[in-house]
């Protein structure tokens, strides 16, 4: 019967490298996946307010399918959607194994959070703000440029904060398709190896990536409704 390892038999002067190599894994995975989500789901979540009846390009059945497809991809647990993906994964990064795969995967289910998360914020936008500049004669892109985005920045932040910590969990997550980070060094190194001391380090590492985004997104999120 396997036995808990203890917190002296853990050897961590031959673990610290490959948890420091972890961990360079999952900013790179959090990293990548927040870029490509940031920007779809930027773009997806402008589209959706836009093309709402009170929007400035408004197109019924556009909104409605894009709706549709929002709702439809992004409740799906991220382990499900793995899975789900599996074909389409393969097809684009040859695998779905590795890291290459889990950031793919992620950045889908991370695009329709995020896509989400951007038309409710920009929901709070005052309507007469718009209609002034639509007034002005200036354009959608210019509007869209210049008021929507820059009056919801503030709210923005801390909802990009949220989809972080979202991609932070679902990168540790990654570690049972083999996906590396800190998730597979703590299923690996940790669970597999009755290694607890292992994987309480990692979760106090992960906790401690989370808090300090969450205080990063809180200050820069303040200084933006400051001004």
């Amino acid at each position: 019967m396997n036995q808990l390892v203890l917190a002296a038999d853990t050897n961590w002067d031959q673990l610290r490298p490959r948890m420091v190599e972890a961990f360079g894994e999952t900013l790179w995975m959090v990293g990548l996946t927040m870029l490509i989500g940031g920007i779809v789901g930027l773009a997806l979540g402008v589209l959706l307010y836009i093309s709402r009846r009170s929007g400035i390009m408004p197109s019924g059945p556009f909104n409605t399918a894009l709706n549709v497809l929002v709702n439809f991809i992004r409740p799906i647990p991220f382990i499900i959607l793995v899975t789900a993906m599996g074909p389409i994964t393969v097809q684009v990064v040859g695998s779905t194994i590795g890291t290459e795969a889990a950031i793919f995967v992620m950045s889908v289910a991370a695009s329709f959070a995020v896509a989400r998360l951007v038309e409710q914020n920009l929901m709070s936008i005052d309507p007469g703000i718009i209609e002034a500049a639509r007034a002005m004669g200036a354009s959608p892109w210019r509007i869209i440029r210049t008021v929507i985005v820059p009056e919801a920045l503030g709210p923005l932040i801390l909802g990009y904060t949220f989809a972080f910590i979202a991609v932070v969990d679902m990168s540790a997550m990654a570690g049972y398709i083999g996906g590396g980070g800190l998730g597979n060094f703590a299923i690996v190194y940790g669970y597999r190896a009755f290694d607890w001391n292992v994987t309480l380090v990692t979760t106090l590492v992960i906790v401690l990536i989370v808090q300090a985004a969450q205080l990063l997104g809180n200050y820069l999120a303040k200084r933006v409704m400051r001004r």
